[in-house]
């Protein structure tokens, strides 16, 4: 998407200046306001608490209601397709064509969980991700957003509670603590699955994790998170840090959908299990149909932040319950588009649990 667009349609206030941009203009139900979430509780308030891996582990889901699923469309050049109406599009579920209730581009409003490294491990490029909160509250917050904010280490800490306030996120982002050695990605990214699956269902609900695609402790599973994401109806993305100097001096690369990513995620998902040797980020947004961006650790990551809010505006949402007689299992989604020489990215499914006996 073009920068120059996007900051002028946004930062002067006009979301619905891009849905009448791309012919396609939705009305959308406006955010309720949250208090903004202070970095420390009040002397005497009890601090939220963090439910265990346990906890969330027995709240997924055993049935899917509604599915959600993002759908992002290039032309040969790459270059973001924005006049597509719903009639262009057909989505099905393990095959059977499902009939679209809902249909949007760019104008839900978002309930965003960003979820960022503090171990010590990346204190070198600590001091760039605390510089993009600008950009995440400007370019991903927009002015549809209510956001809030997670760290990791050796522990998850909840910075900042849903706020529609741009400035009390990007507060939270520049005062965050530097930690300790240990990175329990997988809880933190299970944590923000939660908190976004309590938000209202008009909502989008994104996550944004900003961190090495590595994890050190968590008692909860890449698979097991995965496929709570998509039960939630969650999307994934993320921007992917490395303190390898080998991957330092490489350029930034947005990773593309791949073969071997995708079979991984849908094995991940199925079975429950942890990823070995691969990169969890690229994983999990491949799963939920989001964007990994791996960068280095100057203003690239900012760049990065951008990219995701210029597609996270300007994508297309399809709706749609299920319909079928075997609502177990894994199921496959493609959405295909009647417009020749385009690529479409989305979801590839979601695995629906057998009732506990």
């Amino acid at each position: 998407m073009n920068r120059v667009l996007f900051r002028r349609l946004f930062r002067g206030g006009a979301a619905a200046g891009l849905a009448a941009t791309v012919l396609l203009a939705a009305p959308f139900a406006p955010g309720q306001e949250a208090p903004a979430g202070p970095l420390h509780p009040r002397p005497g308030v009890q601090p939220e608490q963090v439910p265990t891996a346990e906890q969330q582990k027995h709240a997924i889901r055993v049935r899917v209601n509604e599915v959600t699923a993002p759908v992002i469309v290039r032309d040969p050049k790459g270059e973001m397709v924005f006049d597509l109406k719903q009639d262009n599009f057909r989505v099905y579920d393990n095959g059977a064509e499902q009939k679209i209730d809902h249909f949007d581009v760019g104008g839900d409003p978002l309930s965003i969980v960003l979820v960022i490294e503090a171990s010590s491990h990346i204190q070198p490029m600590f001091p760039s991700i605390k510089h993009a909160g600008i950009v995440f509250s400007e370019a991903v917050m927009a002015q549809t957003s209510e956001a809030a904010v997670i760290s990791y280490d050796s522990t998850v800490d909840l910075r900042a509670k849903f706020t529609t306030d741009p400035d009390s996120v990007q507060y939270a982002i520049e005062h965050l603590p530097l930690g300790v050695n240990d990175s329990l990605l997988y809880d933190a990214m299970a944590r923000g699955i939660s908190m976004l699956d309590e938000r209202p269902a008009v909502r989008r609900r994104i996550m944004l994790v900003i961190g090495e695609s590595h994890d050190t402790g968590s008692e909860s599973r890449l698979g097991e998170v995965l496929r709570q994401a998509q039960l939630a109806n969650v999307t994934i993305y993320s921007v992917g840090l490395s303190t390898a100097m080998a991957d330092l001096r490489a350029k930034p690369d947005h990773v593309n959908d791949t073969p071997d990513l995708l079979a991984l995620a849908v094995f991940l998902v199925k079975t429950g299990k942890n990823a070995l040797g691969t990169n969890s980020l690229a994983v999990a947004s491949q799963a939920t149909g989001g964007l990994h961006v791996a960068t280095l650790r100057d203003r690239s990551i900012e760049k990065a932040i951008d990219d995701i809010g210029g597609e996270l505006h300007a994508q297309y949402t399809i709706g749609y319950r299920p319909v079928g007689d075997d609502p177990e299992g894994y199921h496959e989604i493609k959405v295909v588009v009647d417009r020749p020489k385009v690529s479409v990215r989305t979801r590839p499914g979601y695995y629906v649990a057998p009732p506990a006996s």
